[in-house]
């Protein structure tokens, strides 16, 4: 009898924390992606609508960035809140009730494993599916936006400015398509500031982008250091239209694009298009289900930490601690190993090593807490 009411408040109690955690996750959750998604906004806002793109390309713009913003601050989140309910749990006297009737760390983690393999989950279709996805359609944006640049370059009588740092003014544009009277200021670079001045001028396709091609003018060269002001005459002058954009106008999909399998199994196509080479590829797929497993051990972590030292009446904030420095190293750990992998094909295994060196130490953790006499012993031997 006493089992059968036992399986049941078990399963309750399991409940309970996995909806404590699920809640406070999607709290800690949409706090972070706000803070991360509205300083994105601020600066995307700055620069689209600086360049004369409308209300709706930003919001396009902003929401595609949304998959990578959520996808940085999940295991954040997994973390902060499995050490909010941990904490709140002790503070609650609810962990030294759980552990009075007989629960173990290793039966008090196992809602919070459910947890970490759902956060885990949701992790990995954001990294397999729509960051991809998202990437590849911002990439087709940035396109039009190139594109939309060229259009505003066919505006009578008005000074424009299609990029930081350039200034635009056509006097007048035929049916023909020519544009006369030119007249663009660059002072993009930190040591010169050029001028140009056409009497009439083209807009022209070409494969890496449209060209600006002048004729009949004149370039004003001023070297900031000494004040010395060299002028050009020319016939003809080509300018590259496509690199007002950061990083210029590209047809090439990005390694970031990429479906999973491609980056796993890169063909010579695959490296012709990113230009990267094969090693970074293959580490760039094996961190995409890297990203998962941290994301499960963020949440253990969180969770095993609070449970060292039992119940304390001035809090867990060494605990807190000590969890945050454990995550951190972890991370560095990753980052270090992710760079090894990057530089030979066939280490990728080292990308895994910070994920189970995360699971090992919640082993020795939930180990060292499920013998609360370590603790003890140890303070005994200090006040001795």
């Amino acid at each position: 009898m006493q089992q059968q009411e036992s399986g049941p408040r078990l399963a309750r109690f399991d409940r309970y924390l996995l909806s404590r955690l699920l809640m406070l996750f999607g709290f800690f959750a949409l706090v972070l992606v706000l803070v991360y998604w509205v300083n994105r906004a601020v600066i995307l806002f700055d620069r689209l609508i600086a360049s004369g793109q409308s209300a709706g390309m930003f919001l396009q713009i902003t929401l595609l960035s949304l998959p990578q913003v959520i996808a940085l601050v999940l295991p954040i989140a997994a973390f902060a809140a499995s050490v909010f309910v941990a904490n709140r749990l002790s503070g609650d006297s609810e962990l030294v009730v759980m552990q009075a009737t007989g629960f173990s760390p290793w039966r008090l983690i196992r809602p919070v494993l459910v947890f970490g393999i759902l956060v885990g989950a949701a992790l990995a279709v954001l990294a397999h599916v729509l960051v991809p996805g998202a990437v590849r359609e911002l990439d087709i944006r940035q396109a039009h936006i190139a594109q939309n640049i060229t259009s505003r370059l066919l505006t009578e009588g008005v000074f424009i400015y299609p990029a930081e740092g350039i200034t635009f003014y056509v006097r007048e544009i035929t049916p023909d398509g020519e544009l006369r009277d030119i007249f663009m200021a660059d002072s993009r670079s930190q040591t010169t500031r050029t001028n140009y001045t056409a009497r009439s001028a083209l807009l022209l396709a070409a494969e890496t982008g449209p060209k600006l091609v002048m004729l009949d003018g004149m370039a004003q060269t001023l070297t900031l250091d000494d004040q010395r002001l060299a002028v050009t005459r020319f016939g003809n002058f080509s300018f590259d239209i496509a690199a007002l954009l950061p990083g210029g106008l590209s047809t090439s999909r990005r390694a970031a694009a990429l479906p999973t399998s491609d980056l796993l199994a890169p063909s010579p196509a695959i490296l012709a298009e990113t230009g990267a080479s094969p090693a970074r590829l293959i580490a760039m797929g094996h961190e995409r289900f890297s990203q998962s497993l941290l994301a499960v051990v963020a949440a253990l972590l969180g969770f095993a930490t609070l449970l060292l030292g039992g119940f304390s009446r001035f809090g867990l904030w060494r605990q807190i601690i000590l969890g945050v420095a454990l995550v951190l190293v972890i991370k560095s750990v990753d980052n270090t190993l992710i760079d090894i992998a990057e530089r030979s094909p066939g280490a990728w295994p080292a990308i895994y090593g910070a994920s189970m060196l995360g699971f090992a130490l919640v082993g020795v953790i939930l180990w060292a807490a499920a013998r609360p006499a370590l603790f003890r012993a140890r303070a005994s031997g200090v006040r001795a």
